[in-house]
């Protein structure tokens, strides 16, 4: 799923933070349903849960986001 979600993001020329959405029938086919381009931060929110079972927590995650959205409006990033 994360190489699909990848080539999902990259297709859209996407940038920063996205959520990559499927559905999973009951028969086991996993359908694309949308790229969340700004995924919630609750404390429900899915976008953080992932990252912290990848080991990075909710600060770190917080500020990775805020060094990339500097670095792209210092022109580092196209």
């Amino acid at each position: 799923m994360r190489k699909i979600s990848e080539k999902i993001y990259h297709a859209v020329d996407a940038s920063g933070l996205a959520r990559v959405d499927f559905f999973m029938e009951k028969s086991g086919r996993v359908l694309f349903n949308e790229l969340n381009t700004m995924p919630g931060f609750t404390s429900i929110s899915m976008y953080p849960m992932l990252w912290e079972e990848e080991g990075m927590s909710k600060t770190e995650l917080m500020d990775r986001l805020i060094a990339l959205a500097l670095e792209r409006d210092n022109g580092i990033h196209g």
